[in-house]
């Protein structure tokens, strides 16, 4: 049987009022945040505020973190630049799935002249060429 209270408005209320809830908890974090790290010492102490991180993290944390996403997006690069052959290597045309359409029609004979469509096959570098440079 189907919980039909699933999707009834009641419940989707709930879940907006849960997603606020959470936004405002965030943005109360990012508020403290600005806070500890824009604020001198003495209105810290002020407010009460006595135990806290080192004012380093305020700037270490968000330049770790971007020199990080910066590292990986060049590893990924580099990683997809050594799998990649060369641009004279011969597997950047051919591979083992390379299908060349006179080998796949020469085992085949044809009755009265018939031929058949074309089978699918990769078309020789010799004729594209031929077709684009004339």
């Amino acid at each position: 049987m189907v919980d039909s209270s699933a999707n009834s408005p009641r419940r989707m209320l709930s879940l907006s009022r849960e997603r606020a809830f959470v936004s405002i908890l965030d943005d109360e974090k990012e508020g403290l945040f600005f806070l500890w790290a824009y604020l001198p010492e003495p209105w810290l102490h002020y407010l009460g505020i006595t135990y806290y991180p080192s004012r380093y993290w305020a700037l270490a944390i968000p330049t770790y973190v971007m020199v990080t996403i910066i590292f990986i997006i060049l590893f990924y690069l580099g990683l997809n630049y050594m799998a990649t052959v060369p641009s004279t290597s011969w597997n950047s045309l051919f591979d083992d799935h390379t299908r060349d359409a006179s080998r796949i029609l020469s085992g085949h004979t044809f009755i009265d002249g018939e031929h058949p469509i074309d089978p699918i096959s990769d078309i020789p570098i010799t004729e594209v060429n031929a077709s684009l440079y004339g």
